[in-house]
């Protein structure tokens, strides 16, 4: 068994399938937004995102919110990513923090004019009346699960190198 320790010293214990899912949460994290881009099952930006959770909240599968040390004083985003989790939470949509901005948003590819897309907020969408199955959707679904078991309730990725 292992121990996490929180700030307040309080021991919490871990199974170790916890801690290999927080290393392979990023692995899966990776895969998750390879395939939805694919299938063109991402929505990526705040406001672009904000506009499908509006219209259409029961089609969100996943949600992503990355920053890094330019915007964490950025107030604006801040709120956004405080609503953003509020409607998450209150809709089941499981939702995660990734720090690497620039690596999230090498993953979800440019605009047509080459600049690159705004990564804060990404959404996993699964159109239609069947929801999109997917091998790493479920794992990173039991990962946010299993981080809300021990009261980290906005868990945080870490992508893989490359």
């Amino acid at each position: 068994m292992c121990y996490l320790l929180c700030d307040d010293f309080i021991i919490i214990p871990v199974s170790f399938f916890f801690v290999f899912r927080v290393q392979s949460a990023g692995t899966a994290l990776e895969e998750l937004l390879v395939s939805a881009k694919k299938q063109d099952y991402l929505t990526v930006g705040v406001y672009e995102s904000a506009k499908i959770m509006n219209v259409d909240p029961d089609n969100v599968a996943f949600c992503v919110l990355a920053t890094d040390e330019e915007y964490e004083c950025d107030i604006a985003l801040q709120i956004h990513f405080t609503l953003i989790q509020a409607f998450c939470f209150d809709n089941d949509i499981n939702v995660v923090r990734v720090n690497d901005i620039e690596r999230l948003a090498d993953l979800v590819g440019t605009e047509e004019a080459g600049e690159p897309k705004d990564a804060h907020c990404i959404l996993v969408t699964s159109p239609g009346a069947e929801s999109w199955k997917d091998p790493a959707l479920d794992k990173l679904h039991l990962f946010c699960e299993e981080s809300r078991s021990v009261y980290d309730w906005l868990p945080t990725i870490t992508l893989p190198e490359r």
